[in-house]
């Protein structure tokens, strides 16, 4: 693997089955402290909980140590440049979880750190999510090849990983987004590039039925993401036809996953109740961020350009 993890992207499509199996032995076989002695920092500009509680246990379980840095604690890029934060946190740690408002200041943190780094989110993408997803997705359905995912809603950070991951391992992808909130442009030319060597179909639409239909998974985001509130009623509005509910999950196939990567806006991107619906893996979505991240973390830190401090 390279040196970070900055997008899906950075993998090929053996690296994803490999972190898909080591993140099943893990989850049914239990972690050994495969990484004791090492030591992650969570670099953060925004709020977690998933991402942060799942890699600090992560490392917990593999016998190393994670350190929290608050938004108000380090100041990235206010109080300190966010080139000198990471030379001197590669200093002092294995590896970098950030988690930035910008991809260009992941970048940048990259750039400047000896240590590996991992996307924690973006405003470009959220690899981590991504690669949990696929692990919960072939827990599911015992494949991926042939699968075809639709995701209903705005084509955001969570989206373009989505597509480059689905692309990247044979899954079909169909957004369904409003006009104006699609992938990005980018990301959707990289994913045509990998689908054309997976034999994957990627389908935009602005139908939310016509992407739903025949579906085996059905995905779906908020409105409103962390940093957009000013434009929320705007979203709304343009989103206000693009709901998760069983009307639009009876055109999936019978035997449809719902999934989402929470929080959830209960009423708006989903209807209520819809979490706990029989068909939904979203809880298990949440608990395979532990054990992929474990299988992420050994991996990184198992190369042989990387030594413990």
């Amino acid at each position: 693997m390279k040196k970070d993890l900055l997008s899906i992207a950075d993998l090929n499509r053996k690296e994803i089955e490999h972190l898909i199996e080591q993140a099943w032995h893990m989850k049914h076989e239990g972690a050994s402290p495969l990484l004791s002695g090492r030591t992650l920092a969570l670099l953060f500009e925004k709020p977690s909980l998933r991402t942060r509680v799942s890699f600090e246990i992560a490392m917990y379980q593999l016998g190393g140590h994670g350190i929290y840095l608050s938004p108000e604690g380090v100041g990235l890029g206010k109080r300190e440049p966010a080139a000198d934060v990471a030379r001197v946190l590669s200093r002092y740690v294995d590896v970098i979880v950030a988690r930035t408002f910008s991809h260009k200041t992941l970048q940048f943190i990259a750039g400047h750190s000896s240590v590996p780094v991992i996307n924690a989110l973006s405003d470009l993408e959220h690899p981590c999510q991504a690669l949990s997803d696929l692990f919960t997705i072939y827990e599911k359905k015992g494949r991926l090849p042939g699968l075809t995912l639709a995701f209903i809603g705005d084509g955001n950070n969570v989206a373009n990983s989505l597509l480059l991951a689905a692309s990247l391992t044979g899954v079909n992808f169909h957004i369904a987004s409003p006009s104006g909130y699609d992938v990005k442009e980018e990301v959707l030319n990289r994913g045509k590039e990998f689908a054309a060597l997976s034999g994957s179909q990627i389908r935009l639409t602005n139908d939310p039925y016509e992407a739903a239909k025949d579906a085996d998974i059905i995905y779906t985001d908020v409105w409103v993401s962390m940093g957009q509130e000013a434009e929320a009623e705007k979203r709304r509005l343009a989103f206000s036809g693009y709901q998760v509910d069983n009307k639009l999950l009876s055109l999936a196939k019978g035997d449809v996953l719902f999934m989402h990567p929470l929080p959830a806006h209960h009423g708006e991107e989903i209807s209520a109740g819809l979490l706990d619906d029989p068909r939904s893996a979203v809880f298990d979505q949440a608990e395979n961020r532990l054990h992929l991240q474990k299988a992420l973390l050994v991996k990184l830190l198992s190369s042989p350009n990387v030594s413990g401090k």
